[in-house]
């Protein structure tokens, strides 16, 4: 099988020739390039040579065209800070006061360098991989965003205490991301791995999430054009199984703080699994130690597919030693493989 046909045929509930493996390297193509993170994501050819490398590098199940959450808040007017050896963050809040709501409008994906870049990229891998590897393009939910547009505290005071003004910016940040997930899937991306931490009962009671969260995602997975997994970057999501697969969501990026058996046993034929490997862990694991922790997420998700090995947060931390990047792959080539049979 390639890497296409594996992952669809776990998505389908059923055993592929082995597990499927998405290493969501992101900043790791820096490294391998010899470039600053800055100067990386200033050209899509930089981003393209350095995915393909690390695909074949890491023999991962997927191409990884994103490049960094404060992009999308750098198209709204907002300030990306870079720095050594970490993802880019985000400058000032764009939202000050809540009145500033009042005046938002959602930008154009084509106004923006960075996004347009994107979907350069995006291009320029279909046409190396065709059909043969997914592409997995990122949007932040527009329930989780204005973390970065107004900042966590004023956020979660206006839901609570603003409604009519919480779901004029739901309705702007709808927009954005419907319009920029389809212009990445029309660009050539397999699938949008929505990003919305902030519905993770890590973060939100269930209930809370039932009326807002969970609302939103239907009405914005609805609009995007293509398959959708959801992804609560490391936060907890059993209570909520149920609640993300009701949204249209294919699949369910899982926490390291969440038994992986009782997921799976909850997901049944609903959502596939992806994770749960912990990536802050990960920079101090040897390579026997990432090898017995491959074994023991295969051993509790692995059998009758639904399931795709991957870090629990969406981005494998720069300070990851390549040698443990290697040993996940070995250890998916040796364990991976149907029929499990190994496991008791």
């Amino acid at each position: 099988m390639n890497a296409m046909q594996r992952v669809l045929t776990a998505l389908s509930h059923k055993e592929p020739d082995r597990v499927p493996l998405f290493l969501l390297t992101a900043l790791q193509g820096a490294k391998e390039l010899g470039l600053s993170i800055e100067d990386y994501f200033s050209r899509a050819d930089y981003v393209v040579e350095g995915q393909m490398r690390l695909l074949k590098k890491y023999r991962s199940d997927c191409l990884y065209p994103f490049f960094y959450v404060p992009l999308e808040l750098e198209a709204w007017g907002g300030e990306v800070i870079f720095q050594a050896d970490c993802p880019p963050n985000s400058g000032a809040p764009l939202i000050k006061r809540t009145e500033d709501i009042d005046r938002v409008q959602p930008p154009r994906v084509a106004d923006s360098p960075g996004l347009v870049r994107v979907l350069e990229t995006i291009r320029q891998l279909k046409a190396k991989v065709g059909d043969s590897v997914p592409i997995i393009a990122v949007a932040t939910s527009p329930f989780s965003f204005p973390v970065i547009q107004m900042g966590f505290d004023r956020y979660i005071e206006l839901i609570y205490e603003q409604p009519e003004r919480f779901a004029r910016l739901m309705q702007a940040n709808e927009k954005f991301c419907v319009e920029w997930s389809n212009a990445q899937l029309t660009a050539g991306a397999t699938a949008i791995c929505y990003f919305d931490p902030v519905s993770s009962v890590t973060v939100i009671p269930r209930e809370l999430y039932l009326k807002t969260g969970q609302q939103i995602a239907k009405r914005t997975l609805a609009r995007i054009d293509g398959p959708v997994a959801t992804h609560l970057a490391s936060g907890r999501c059993l209570p909520i199984v149920n609640d993300v697969a009701a949204t249209g969501s294919a699949v369910l990026g899982v926490s390291a703080l969440d038994d992986l058996a009782k997921l799976k046993a909850a997901a049944q034929g609903k959502l596939t699994l992806l994770g749960n490997l912990n990536g802050i862990e990960m920079r101090r694991w040897t390579a026997e130690q990432a090898e017995a922790e491959v074994k023991r997420a295969i051993a509790q998700a692995g059998r009758g597919g639904g399931f795709i090995l991957s870090d629990n947060h969406g981005e494998i931390p720069w300070q990851v030693p390549d040698e443990v990047l290697l040993a996940i792959g070995d250890a998916v080539e040796r364990w991976g493989r149907y029929p499990l049979d190994w496991i008791e």
